[in-house]
């Protein structure tokens, strides 16, 4: 799967960038991933580069890249691809925030996940529940039949 996609933000940024969304784990830059995560996600702080390897390893991953073929985002789906899909680690490089590319990146997803014909999809943010509306997902209606093994306190 390969997209290119277009910055929506006219004159931002001199409206010329111009990004690709692949899922070629070959194309993926796993040193830059895991900078990423383990010093700037909140949520992966620390996560060291074996298991970023590990999880990307399991999962269905998409690279976001720029014109020079530099990646600048990424995003990871751990799903069954029958059921059931969970969306994670979703993270824009800072220098290209503010360019539509978290919602490219998530409605990619979203897209290459709808011929699985999957239940459910699932993620979990603090703070981009606007972001993510914009693609569809929408807050669990019955967040009381959740559980989780393992969670943190």
């Amino acid at each position: 799967m390969t997209s290119t996609t277009r910055s929506d933000d006219g004159n931002r940024n001199q409206g010329t960038d111009r990004y690709e969304i692949d899922t070629d784990p070959e194309r993926l830059d796993v040193t830059l991933v895991h900078h990423w995560l383990s010093t700037d996600a909140f949520w992966a702080l620390g996560r060291s580069r074996d298991l970023v390897e590990r999880s990307m390893h399991g999962s269905l991953n998409f690279g976001v890249y720029g014109t020079d073929g530099t990646q600048v985002a990424y995003a990871r789906v751990v799903t069954d691809r029958a059921t059931f899909a969970w969306l994670c680690d979703v993270y824009v490089d800072p220098a290209h925030r503010g360019r539509g590319l978290g919602v490219r990146l998530a409605t990619a997803v979203r897209d290459h996940l709808a011929p699985y014909g999957l239940k459910r999809t699932l993620l979990a943010t603090l703070d981009a529940h606007e972001l993510y509306a914009k693609v569809g997902f929408v807050p669990v209606p019955d967040p009381e039949g959740l559980m989780i093994l393992g969670a943190e306190q």
